[in-house]
């Protein structure tokens, strides 16, 4: 991969509705993270090719609190930007999915730098999603959302509106305008307004978030409208080409660099060569845009394919380091690959100082619980890859399990698990949820579970091949002699294609490490490692480098 090379998608696993600003040199962009905590991932570059976490602002209740937050809910389509001296991000809260309503809350909160402190969320309105921030040059702010439509006769997605937001006030003032919409494409979402010379542009998200996704462009000489979407159709789109190695592209934000190019950061998705769903969920890539001598937004070969390579801007380069593979749990505090589940009161169940060099999970509240989970996971960022881990765990009866999960949602993971009873006494099973909404789980060993000595150390691994999950165990921790159990299970029930229909679920798998008590004891687990290796070829992943996830 040449250095003048940036290599799509930019932001890899589930790392969905990217926005994108610049502050002086760096640029940041931030993404989506639904039910998981801390809310929003803000990711930081100064030269568009290497990217490091940067901050995860929504981290205590004062923020967020998604407890009871059903699944696809939660954080949705953060706005990040920087005007007067403060980042601004506007942000969804989303507290129902189902049904004919959406309670959307949108907030804004500000901070003087990156890292923070954010300031006590202000809540703007409840009409819709996807809020976004303009500041204009004469110093006016413009809030905008889409509106969401409960009534039975007509689309839900009502349009695009927008109203002046007084900072002094801290709320809306005047009355909304809808001032688009939409194409036929439908669904408008995701709006962005920005300024180039004599036209204000509104990029939109339409098509739907599943295979139909697209980026429209239309434009006014009034921040007002009436906006005339772009005669060629849209920006960015996949939709006519299912052999496209990038799919689902859409929901995107524009940033301009020091120099006055411009590019577009947007969400897609990969297929495997063997598996026609995306694992991986929804992926950030990025693409340069053009201004033609028309006043219209282009990619610069023509059409609306985006590429896998494309140039990168002469600019300094950012440090870089790799996400870990592997974690001792030597330290006081989690790396910050890791999120978890709604809370904002992880002490509840974790600790790594109870026993140093160990992660301790107190067993909580049932594998797909909306409220207290006790599951730390990190994306899965490959195809196919290796995890593991050692527990100790002295499980008294059949409600306490805790081990090692491929977890979608509530209706999609699998669980490999070491759990007692009292005719088999401590032993490892599985569970698997495989796209059942009415959450009935399956044991597909259950009469070939495994016993195990009542005070071992036990080894769990999972390794996945695309479509295809075996979990592996061990006695006596990190192992090279790992006892393979013969039962394939079906990532592709793992991926927002499964089970509802398309466009309904749009998060993405993790890799985590869990501990169940639905008695109330809380009987805690000490892990003692975490290991997520990829095993694809350096040419599969096409060279790209991890996105490192600890902090500076």
């Amino acid at each position: 991969m040449s250095e003048n090379t940036i290599v799509n998608p930019l932001l890899r696993g589930f790392n969905p509705d990217p926005s994108i600003c610049r502050a002086g040199d760096d640029i940041y962009v931030a993404t989506s993270t639904f039910e998981w905590y801390p809310g929003v991932r803000i990711y930081h570059s100064r030269d568009l090719r290497n990217w490091q976490l940067a901050a995860m602002p929504l981290d205590c209740e004062r923020l967020l609190n998604m407890l009871g937050a059903p699944d696809s809910c939660g954080v949705w389509a953060p706005c990040l930007s920087w005007s007067d001296g403060l980042f601004w991000l506007a942000y969804t809260d989303v507290k129902r999915f189902d049904g004919n309503f959406k309670d959307t809350h949108n907030y804004i909160t500000t901070a003087p730098d990156i890292t923070g402190p954010w300031s006590d969320p202000v809540h703007v309105n409840s009409s819709g999603f996807d809020p976004s921030l303009f500041h204009a040059e004469d110093g006016r702010k413009w809030f905008l959302n889409m509106v969401w439509d409960h009534r039975p006769d007509r689309s839900f997605f009502h349009g695009i509106v927008m109203q002046e937001y007084d900072v002094r006030k801290k709320r809306l003032i005047g009355e909304p305008e809808r001032i688009f919409a939409g194409t036929e494409l439908g669904y408008t979402e995701g709006p962005h307004i920005y300024r180039f010379g004599d036209f204000y542009y509104l990029l939109t998200a339409e098509g739907g978030t599943g295979y139909g996704h697209a980026i429209t462009v239309a434009r006014s000489p009034s921040i007002h409208g009436p906006y005339e979407p772009d005669p060629e159709g849209p920006l960015v789109a996949t939709r006519d080409r299912p052999d496209w190695p990038l799919q689902r592209a859409g929901h995107g934000d524009l940033v301009q660099l020091e120099n006055g190019s411009i590019y577009i950061v947007f969400l897609c998705s990969r297929r495997s060569s063997s598996l026609a769903h995306s694992p991986l969920g929804r992926e950030t890539a990025i693409q340069p845009v053009e201004l033609t001598a028309d006043g219209w937004l282009r990619m610069p070969w023509g059409d609306a394919l985006p590429r896998v390579e494309v140039a990168a801007p002469v600019l300094t380069e950012t440090p870089f380091f790799g996400e870990i593979e592997f974690d001792d749990f030597d330290g006081n505090t989690l790396d910050s690959v890791y999120q978890w589940l709604r809370t904002p009161w992880p002490e509840q169940f974790h600790s790594l100082t109870e026993r140093p060099g160990y992660l301790r999970l107190f067993g909580m509240e049932s594998p797909g619980s909306w409220y207290t989970q006790a599951l730390i996971g990190r994306r899965q960022t490959h195809m196919t890859f290796t995890a593991e881990t050692a527990v100790e765990f002295q499980p008294a009866g059949f409600q306490q399990m805790a081990g090692l999960i491929l977890y979608y949602n509530a209706s999609k993971f699998h669980y490999l698990y070491v759990s007692h009873d009292a005719s088999l006494g401590k032993h490892i099973g599985i569970m698997s949820c495989e796209a059942n909404f009415d959450l009935d789980a399956n044991f597909p060993i259950e009469e070939a579970r495994i016993p195990l000595p009542e005070n071992s150390v036990i080894g769990l691994r999972m390794d996945v091949d695309h479509a295809k999950l075996r979990f592996s165990w061990s006695i006596g921790g990190r192992s090279n002699e790992w006892n393979s159990i013969p039962v394939d299970l079906d990532v592709s029930l793992l991926t927002d294609q499964a089970g509802k229909a398309q466009g309904e679920q749009f998060t993405g798998t993790f890799i985590g490490l869990c501990a169940n008590d639905v008695s109330g004891r809380r009987a805690h687990a000490d892990f003692d490692y975490f290991s997520v290796r990829g095993t694809e070829s350096w040419s599969a992943i096409r060279g790209r480098r991890a996105v490192r996830s600890t902090l500076e």
